[in-house]
């Protein structure tokens, strides 16, 4: 399988570079690097739509200039890619969330990951709130689902906090795959991966769901994830703008939910809501 790499230069970066990750996210793009001058995406060949990333808001708008070149790349030369960039991950000095060549700390959980072209180390801000929202709850016995787990670091980390029935589902292939990697490689015992979205869901009930995507998939599924949980659950939600807190929170209301609270990095939301 054949990507393009498109590497994105923007003035100013910020907030810009958060907001072009989160419109390409809806464009099929499936990973993002980011650097001092913007960031590097990558989507695969034949999904690839110029006219429709033409159109997103920030090539409409003035504020921001971007300007951007691409190339093709295999899917095996993703590893020398984000081995240039990819840095262990400390969250509240508990967990480490490292590649397999990085040295192993002393610290209470320790997470192996190999993203590939995965979404999910601990780099972009919603998965490190979302880390964090799993350490400062108690997961103990609990089950869990991980919607959108991308690379399954949270599922993973929801296992090692003592969760112990976990189903991680993700609708890309690669996603899928790759989660299968990492739960056999930090020897997870008790995670299903499941390849789908949100219609594999039956009649499962779950103490805890995750659900780390985007604004518009959230508002979507808000209903399903809600008839999924059980009675006094939680439900963490991230992939969102501060700005959409509140059209989130009305979504989660109107099926019965009640906002507990949300963690806040660069703008970027990771709130919790409990029946």
């Amino acid at each position: 399988m054949e990507y393009l790499e498109l590497d994105f230069k923007i003035s100013p970066v910020q907030p810009a570079s958060d907001i072009l990750i989160a419109e390409l996210g809806e464009l099929g793009f499936e990973s993002f690097v980011e650097n001092d001058e913007g960031l590097i995406a990558y989507v695969q060949k034949d999904l690839f739509n110029l006219q429709a990333m033409e159109e997103i808001y920030l090539f409409t708008t003035k504020e921001h200039q971007i300007s951007w070149t691409s190339k093709t790349v295999v899917q095996q030369n993703w590893n020398a890619e984000w081995e240039k960039s990819f840095k262990p991950i400390l969250v509240q000095d508990k967990c480490l969330v490292r590649a397999p060549f990085h040295e192993q700390q002393n610290v209470t959980y320790d997470i192996v990951i190999e993203p590939k072209m995965s979404f999910g180390t601990g780099h972009h801000e919603t998965t490190f709130m979302m880390l964090s929202h799993i350490l400062e709850n108690d997961f103990k016995g609990k089950s869990v689902l991980d919607m959108g787990c991308g690379t399954g670091v949270l599922a993973i980390l929801a296992e090692k906090c003592g969760a112990t029935t976990l189903e991680a589902i993700d609708i890309d292939n690669w996603c899928y795959v790759n989660s299968l990697e990492n739960v056999e490689r930090n020897n997870c015992h008790h995670i299903e991966v499941k390849e789908g979205d949100a219609s594999l869901l039956g009649e499962t009930k779950f103490d805890v769901i995750l659900a780390n995507i985007n604004r518009n998939i959230l508002l979507k599924d808000i209903e399903t994830y809600v008839s999924c949980l059980k009675k006094d659950g939680a439900l963490f939600l991230s992939g969102f703008y501060l700005e959409d807190l509140e059209m989130i929170s009305a979504k989660c209301i109107e099926f019965g939910l009640q906002f507990e609270k949300n963690l806040e990095k660069n703008n970027w939301v990771a709130a919790k809501y409990v029946f």
